[in-house]
């Protein structure tokens, strides 16, 4: 545990910030709920812990440099001050007696509104922890951590504990602005109705029940040219005890959607939200529990003078939230602070996305069968310069970072699912998969060897149900948060990167990965994986955040690789668990989709 501060520095801490109030961006802090947690349980030096729920509600200003990468933000309504008003959701855990805290405030990103933190280091959490069952093996509590979530994703639907956020929609001169959507569907079993989306996501639904102006189209894989289905074949409608019901959010085809055809929808939607305030909720919300000493209406941040550190993490849709956050520029407050000291995006890929477009849908994005049409992984991809020698184009993800704030440190967690499935290479070699890149000394990557995308095989009841026969690896994410800890606090080096690399020969392409594996009897090798394309969505995009093209044009794809493995058929490089050095079984980061869910052949 990092040391705690002596009262005496904080009190002198929160004197000072109630002297000459720090500027926030959160106009008002509404609690709802401050309850002792886990009734109250001592957790050994760091005491026991409060859990405050509520609600921020937020302005930022349209036209600061530090909002400037908002996807229409200056399309939104403005309040009489010129600022724009948005609000979300938040839930802390706390040390009741900050003085026994360790100083450090651990950011949650949420997925998909659920709150996955507490699950990645203590073992168990949920959305709504309030018992000592909820704390799990209590690692975050021992060590004295502040755990904080707020809402980002503004087309997450209420309901189940998950956290939620408001924006305004971008209006074009008072006037509704309309667009085309594209969206796709993809079914495991037969289906006769769908929604749009997933992910308890509030749909963009059509402007109208007529499939005039609407196409649906169908194809077994990406590589077969698609075919149109009939528009007397299909409707906008929910197929419900045998009975069809128009619905503007769904779905209605006549013969059925077929298990692991690819249906693609392209249709008109009006009222785009701001969905790149998600970026500043997280910004301000951590900002304000970090460094204000109230809300603009005088209410105590709770967490005032209290705070040294900060810290964010994120799993997965959470983990490329981070990356793409820390890209955008947004790690830097309205006042030119850095918000989050050390950021740990885990098994995100080599990806970003849908984050901070009109019409986004944050809930998408790209994979080797489906939704490889929506803008996820996008170059570019290393933390150092790089170039694409096919469009001409050059970059790195840390180049806005690092005009706007000190750059935070940073450990991308990969697995071997992320690999095969979220083109993980591309953060570590050029586009054309022939090289190793560099790294930018604030970052490492970790790679586990033979994990899966999920932490471990009891993940918390109602989120993710999967088998138990899989890579536990909470062990190694705490192991690295401490490290990181120290990375960030004092500047003890970390470990140095653990990942494959093509100059040792253990990343590797598909051909020679299939040459390598062990012959399994029952077992059937990958014949393809992951290899995002260079998607074209038109000249605004990139800039603007709107997209000319709907869906993007398909180029030639980027070049992922995979991790070469030994003769059991393990991954040689990386961090390897016991499991994985002393074998039982084989694992793998790849699974071939069955003939039931639409597998060919």
């Amino acid at each position: 545990m990092t040391p705690t501060r002596p009262f005496a520095a904080v009190f002198i801490a929160i004197s000072l910030l109630g002297s000459s109030p720090v500027l926030s961006e959160v106009v008002r802090m509404q609690v709802d709920h401050r309850d002792a947690f886990a009734d109250g349980h001592q957790f050994g030096r760091s005491g026991a812990y409060e859990k405050w729920t509520g609600r921020l509600y937020l302005e930022v200003d349209p036209l600061a440099v530090a909002n400037e990468r908002i996807t229409d933000l200056k399309l939104a309504a403005r309040n009489d001050r010129g600022r724009v008003e948005f609000w979300t959701d938040f839930f802390l855990l706390t040390p009741a007696d900050p003085r026994k805290g360790n100083g450090r405030l651990l950011f949650g990103v949420n997925n998909r509104g659920n709150k996955l933190l507490l699950g990645a280091f203590n073992d168990r959490g949920g959305n709504d922890p309030s018992t000592l069952a909820d704390a799990g093996n209590s690692f975050l509590m021992r060590e004295g951590y502040t755990v904080l979530w707020c809402g980002w994703n503004a087309d997450v639907l209420p309901g189940g504990g998950r956290l939620v956020m408001g924006v305004p929609v971008a209006r074009q001169e008072g006037k509704p602005i309309t667009g085309r959507i594209y969206a796709e569907i993809v079914v495991d079993s037969k289906a006769y109705s769908q929604p749009f989306y997933w992910g308890n996501s509030d749909i963009y639904p059509s402007v109208t029940l007529d499939n005039d102006d609407a196409v649906l189209t169908m194809r077994p894989n990406r590589t077969e040219p698609a075919v149109e289905v009939a528009r007397d074949r299909w409707a906008f409608g929910r197929w419900e005890n045998d009975q069809l019901t128009p619905d503007p959010t769904h779905v209605y085809v006549r013969e059925g959607f077929r298990p692991g055809w690819i249906y693609e929808l392209l249709y008109t939607s009006k009222d785009p939200r701001v969905i790149g305030l998600g970026f500043a909720a997280v910004r301000d919300c951590a900002s304000f529990f970090r460094y204000a000493a109230a809300d603009g209406h005088g209410q105590a941040n709770p967490l005032a003078g209290a705070i040294e550190r900060a810290y964010v993490f994120g799993i997965s849709q959470s983990g490329r939230f981070i990356h793409h956050y820390i890209y955008e520029g947004f790690n830097a407050d309205e006042q030119n602070r850095i918000v989050f000291d050390a950021a740990m995006p885990h098994v995100a890929g080599g990806g970003k996305g849908s984050f901070n477009m009109r019409f986004a849908q944050t809930t998408r994005y790209s994979s080797q069968h489906e939704e490889a049409l929506y803008p996820t992984d996008v170059f570019p991809f290393t933390s150092v310069p790089q170039d694409d020698p096919l469009t001409g184009v050059k970059g790195d993800t840390l180049s806005e970072a690092r005009r706007r704030a000190p750059l935070p440190k940073i450990f991308f967690t990969q697995t071997s699912a992320e690999y095969w499935n979220r083109a993980a290479s591309l953060l570590h070699t050029n586009v054309q998969g022939t090289a190793d890149s560099p790294l930018d000394p604030h970052v490492r990557i970790y790679y586990i060897a033979g994990a899966q995308h999920v932490v471990s095989g009891k993940p918390d009841p109602g989120i993710y149900k999967y088998p138990r026969n899989i890579l536990d690896h909470r062990p190694v994410l705490r192991a690295l948060l401490v490290t990181l800890d120290r990375w960030a606090s004092s500047g003890e080096e970390p470990p140095a990167s653990a990942y494959p690399t093509i100059a040792a020969g253990e990343l590797v392409d598909l051909k020679t990965y299939g040459k390598m594996f062990p012959r399994i009897p029952g077992v059937q090798l990958p014949e393809v994986m992951y290899q995002p394309l260079r998607l074209d969505p038109g000249p605004r995009y990139w800039t603007e955040g709107i997209a000319d093209h709907v869906p993007p044009k398909p180029g030639e794809p980027y070049t992922a690789l995979v991790p070469a493995v030994d003769e059991d058929g393990n991954a040689v490089a990386g961090i390897r668990l016991p499991e994985i050095e002393a074998p039982l079984a084989t694992y793998t980061g790849w699974n071939v989709r069955s003939a039931k869910c639409g597998a060919e052949g």
